[in-house]
Parts: C-alpha cells; sequence; structure tokens
C-alpha cells in the first residue's frame, strides 16, 4: 500500500493543479441543504428516498443517484435535536477534511475522497448483483442506510493518525484525544462486521472494510506509539540538521531555501517559506510547495 501511496504523493507532485480546493466547502454544503430539505420534508422521507443509492433504478436511467448517496447526511429524524446534531456532524468533518487538505494538499485530498466514493459504488452494485439473483426486488432494503458513513469515518481515522494528540470536546464537555476516539470508532467497525457475520449478511459486513482499504491505502496501518517515537526522532533529527543548514545559508547568503524549485529569500523576497513538520529533518520549502512536495521520511 506505500507504493501505491507514494506514486499518488508523486502524481500530486507533477500535477499541482489537479484537484478541487475546498472540496469538503462543497460537499458539506449540499449535505446542509439535504439535511434542511430533509426535516422539512413531510412525506416520510420521499426526498430522502429520491437520493438514495437504488442500482435497479440507476439501471432505470435514474443516474443522478450514482452520486447523490455521498450527500445524505447521518440521522434523518424531523425533531429539532436530529437537526442540530446533525449540523455538528457536519462541521466536524468538515473541519476534518479542510485540516486533511491543508496538509495533503487539493489534489491528494480530492483522490481521497473520490476513491472512498468509487470503492463504495463498485462494493454496492457487487453487493446488489448477488443479493438481486437471491431476494430479488426485496434486495432494496439492503441499500436504505448506503450513504457516506464510512467515507467519513475513513476520513476521521486519516486525521486521527494525523493528529493522534488534539484534543476535542466530547458533547461539549468532555476533552478527548482523537487517538482513542479513532480507537472506539474502530471498535465499532470490527462490531458492526461481526454482527453481519453472525446475521449471515457476509457481503454486507464487508462494507465497513471497503472504508478501511482507502484509509490504509493512504495512512496505513496506524501506530500510535511509533507515531510518537518518530515525531520525537524528527525533533533530534531537526535540531541536529537545522546547525548544518543554516551554516550552508549563512555562507551562501541566504536564510531560507526551497528544496523543490531552488528559490530563496534573497532571489525571491516576496516568497513566504515554511519548513514541514511531516518530514524527517530539516527541510524548507517555499509557499508554493509545502503543502505539495514528496515527504521526507
Amino acid at each position: 500500500m506505500k507504493f501505491i501511496s507514494d506514486k499518488i504523493d508523486k502524481f500530486c507532485l507533477t500535477h499541482r493543479r489537479f484537484g478541487i480546493p475546498s472540496l469538503m466547502r462543497y460537499i458539506v454544503t449540499i449535505s446542509a441543504v439535504v439535511l434542511v430539505v430533509s426535516w422539512l420534508d413531510k412525506t416520510g422521507g420521499g426526498f430522502r428516498e429520491l437520493l438514495t443509492f437504488y442500482p435497479d433504478r440507476i439501471a432505470r436511467g435514474e443516474l443522478w443517484r450514482i452520486i447523490t448517496w455521498v450527500f445524505i447526511p447521518s440521522g434523518g429524524g424531523t425533531g429539532f435535536t436530529d437537526l442540530l446534531w446533525g449540523a455538528v456532524s457536519l462541521y466536524f468533518y468538515y473541519f476534518i477534511g479542510k485540516t486533511l487538505e491543508h496538509e495533503w494538499g487539493a489534489g491528494k485530498f480530492t483522490i481521497f475522497y473520490a476513491s472512498g466514493v468509487v470503492l463504495n459504488i463498485v462494493y454496492g452494485l457487487i453487493v446488489w448483483f448477488v443479493f438481486y439473483s437471491q431476494i430479488g426486488p426485496a434486495a432494496k432494503f439492503l441499500f436504505v442506510g448506503f450513504g457516506p458513513a464510512y467515507i467519513n469515518l475513513s476520513m476521521f481515522f486519516a486525521f486521527a493518525v494525523l493528529y493522534p494528540d488534539m484534543k476535542i470536546m466530547l458533547f461539549f464537555i468532555i476533552p478527548v484525544k482523537m487517538k482513542w476516539l479513532a480507537l472506539v470508532d474502530a471498535a465499532l467497525f470490527l462490531y458492526t462486521v461481526i454482527a453481519a457475520l453472525a446475521a449471515g449478511q457476509f457481503l454486507l459486513a464487508f462494507l465497513p472494510v471497503v472504508a478501511i482499504a482507502n484509509f490504509l491505502l493512504f495512512c496505513g496501518i496506524p501506530n500510535f506509539r511509533l507515531f510518537r517515537a518518530r515525531a520525537k526522532s524528527n525533533v533530534i533529527h531537526f535540531k541536529s540538521a537545522a546547525k548544518k543548514i543554516q551554516k550552508r545559508a549563512a555562507a551562501e547568503g541566504y536564510r531560507h531555501k526551497c528544496e523543490v524549485c531552488g528559490r530563496t529569500d534573497v532571489t525571491n523576497p516576496e516568497l513566504q517559506f515554511r519548513y514541514c513538520s511531516r518530514c524527517e529533518g530539516f527541510h524548507c520549502f517555499c509557499e508554493e510547495h509545502i503543502e505539495n512536495h514528496q515527504h521526507r521520511n
């Protein structure tokens, strides 16, 4: 999986204009509209029904269902509390998505989200065809809960790996580190798989695994202890490398030099320069490449 992830990084480096900037803003905005319209809908869920992923209806020409399921928010009740928690959930995932885009760049985040969508669509079609041959039109009930929940949770796992010690206020009261919430979600994932297997729904049991596969493709197997150890090692290398680079920069007459394009604060004083916290050691990049470079590990 690291090989594929490295290929994606290289692709994004050579195609810097690829991707949809502020992708989560568009997704959350449309989802918020769906949330409000669903809350106002008095037809018993007819509006959400119109957006749900049903392969048989897609085959009959309702092609919008291939993508509209992505914008169906969690919940769906008609109470004010349902609306409130739906809005909080959307804001939370907007914050996560925006942070991941800032960390990875628009190109890589777009590929991450799009691959999650495509994997779910492909797996949903496989489930449909297999179950339809067994139970016919009644297979429709399998897709009632088909939505972006697993994509958002895979996005949450990626965020937790990048920022394991960040704290959020659970229920606006209890401070909890992201890594512990990720472990709870992982346990829920495992429970979902086991419960579906116990019920004999073998294909549905692996729907959460699709989201995990997307997460592993980009982030690998998380190990928070190694993650912390790596961070400490980075601090050590950062200090030793900093002295060497500062000596070389002083000799050549500049303070900062981008490792991608080679521009310095002397040749291009209008540029801002930053040092990447994810790269091992002391690596400087200009404002154009701080979010679009292959990390040095």
